[in-house]
C-alpha cells in the first residue's frame, strides 16, 4: 500500500464527500466509467469494500468511513500548502468558500469584499448563504459567518462583525389597533411573523432578557418564512409584528414607518464571527481575507 496511487484515493473521497458518482465526476473532470474503474481499482487492491451504491446515493462503508476520516485532513493540509505558494508570487492568489446567513451576507461580508477584491485579482470568492448550520469541515468550506453564540468551541472564531441585537417591531397602524404590549409574554396575542431554521425544523422561539432573567416565546402569526428578508418586507406591510435585527430596521423606525416595542427586554449579544476549524492552516490569501473582516472596535 506504500505506493498507492493518490489520485485514487483523491477520487474516492470526493465520492464519498458528495455520495454521487455524478458530482464527484464533474468536480475531478472525468467520465462517470473513469472514475467508477479507479474506485473499483482501489477496493481491489485495498481487498475491501469502501462504498455502498444504490440506485439513487452512494454512502461509505465502514472501512470506507475510517479511510474518510484518515485522508480527509491529510487532502486538505495539501490544498493548503500549495495555495500557501502564492506568497511566493508577487500577488496572492487562491479560492476561498465561505458560507454565511444572507443579513451577514449583505451587511458585514459584501460591504468588505467590494473594497477586497479588486485589491486582490488573483483571489477567487464563492459566497454560499443559507439559514443552516453547515458542517463547513464536510462540506469543505474553508470558513463560516455566524452570530458569535452559535459558534461550536473547537473552532477558531474572530470577531468580524459588532455586538447586536434583534428588536421587536411593527407599523404604527398595527400597534394602534392592537392590545398594548408591556410584556414579552403580550405577544401571544399578536399576529407574529415567524422563520423557520431548516437546520432545526422548528420555528424559532423568540429570546429575551431583562436584569438576568431570560425568557423564550414561542408566537404565532400567519406568516412564516426561512428568510428574514422576507420578514422586514412584511411587516413594513402591516402583516404583523416582527423580531429582526436592529440595523435592519433602524431606518424604519427613524422614518416612523415601524415602531419598537420592548426595548428593555432586547439586550446585545455578540456579533458576528468568522470561524473555521483549529487544525487549518491558513493560506496567504484566507489569512488577508480574514484580517480585512476583522472587526476593529
Amino acid at each position: 500500500m506504500s505506493n498507492e496511487n493518490y489520485n485514487d484515493l483523491q477520487a474516492f473521497l470526493v465520492v464519498a464527500r458528495e455520495g454521487n458518482f455524478t458530482r464527484a465526476a464533474a468536480q475531478l473532470g472525468l467520465s462517470q466509467s473513469a472514475l467508477s474503474h479507479k474506485i473499483r481499482g482501489l477496493e481491489a487492491r485495498l481487498g475491501l469494500r469502501l462504498l455502498i451504491r444504490t440506485t439513487r446515493s452512494v454512502s461509505p462503508t465502514e472501512a470506507g468511513e475510517r479511510l474518510m476520516q484518515a485522508l480527509a485532513p491529510n487532502f486538505e493540509n495539501i490544498d493548503t500548502a500549495l495555495s500557501g505558494l502564492s506568497d511566493l508570487r508577487d500577488r496572492p492568489s487562491g479560492h476561498i468558500r465561505l458560507t454565511t446567513s444572507e443579513h451577514a451576507a449583505a451587511t458585514i461580508l459584501w460591504p468588505v469584499l467590494e473594497t477586497f477584491l479588486p485589491r486582490y485579482p488573483d483571489i477567487h470568492v464563492e459566497v454560499i448563504t443559507d439559514s443552516t448550520l453547515t458542517d463547513i469541515a464536510a462540506e469543505r468550506f474553508d470558513a463560516g459567518i455566524r452570530l458569535g453564540e452559535q459558534v461550536a468551541k473547537d473552532m477558531i472564531a474572530v470577531p468580524i462583525g459588532p455586538p447586536t441585537r434583534l428588536v421587536v417591531v411593527g407599523t404604527p397602524a398595527y400597534l394602534d389597533n392592537r392590545t398594548p404590549i408591556a410584556h414579552p409574554r403580550d405577544l401571544t396575542a399578536h399576529d407574529c411573523i415567524n422563520i423557520r431554521f431548516l437546520t432545526r425544523g422548528g420555528l424559532y422561539t423568540w429570546e429575551f432578557e431583562k436584569d438576568g432573567h431570560a425568557l423564550n416565546v414561542r408566537v404565532e402569526g400567519r406568516l412564516t418564512f426561512n428568510s428574514i428578508e422576507r420578514i422586514r418586507v412584511a411587516v413594513l406591510a402591516g402583516y404583523g409584528l416582527a423580531y429582526l435585527p436592529e440595523d435592519m430596521v433602524r431606518s424604519s423606525i427613524t422614518d416612523g414607518r415601524l415602531r419598537q416595542v420592548l426595548d428593555d427586554w432586547c439586550p446585545l449579544f455578540p456579533g458576528y464571527h468568522l470561524y473555521y476549524p483549529s487544525r487549518r492552516q491558513p493560506s496567504p490569501a484566507f489569512a488577508l481575507l480574514v484580517d480585512a473582516l476583522r472587526f476593529r472596535s
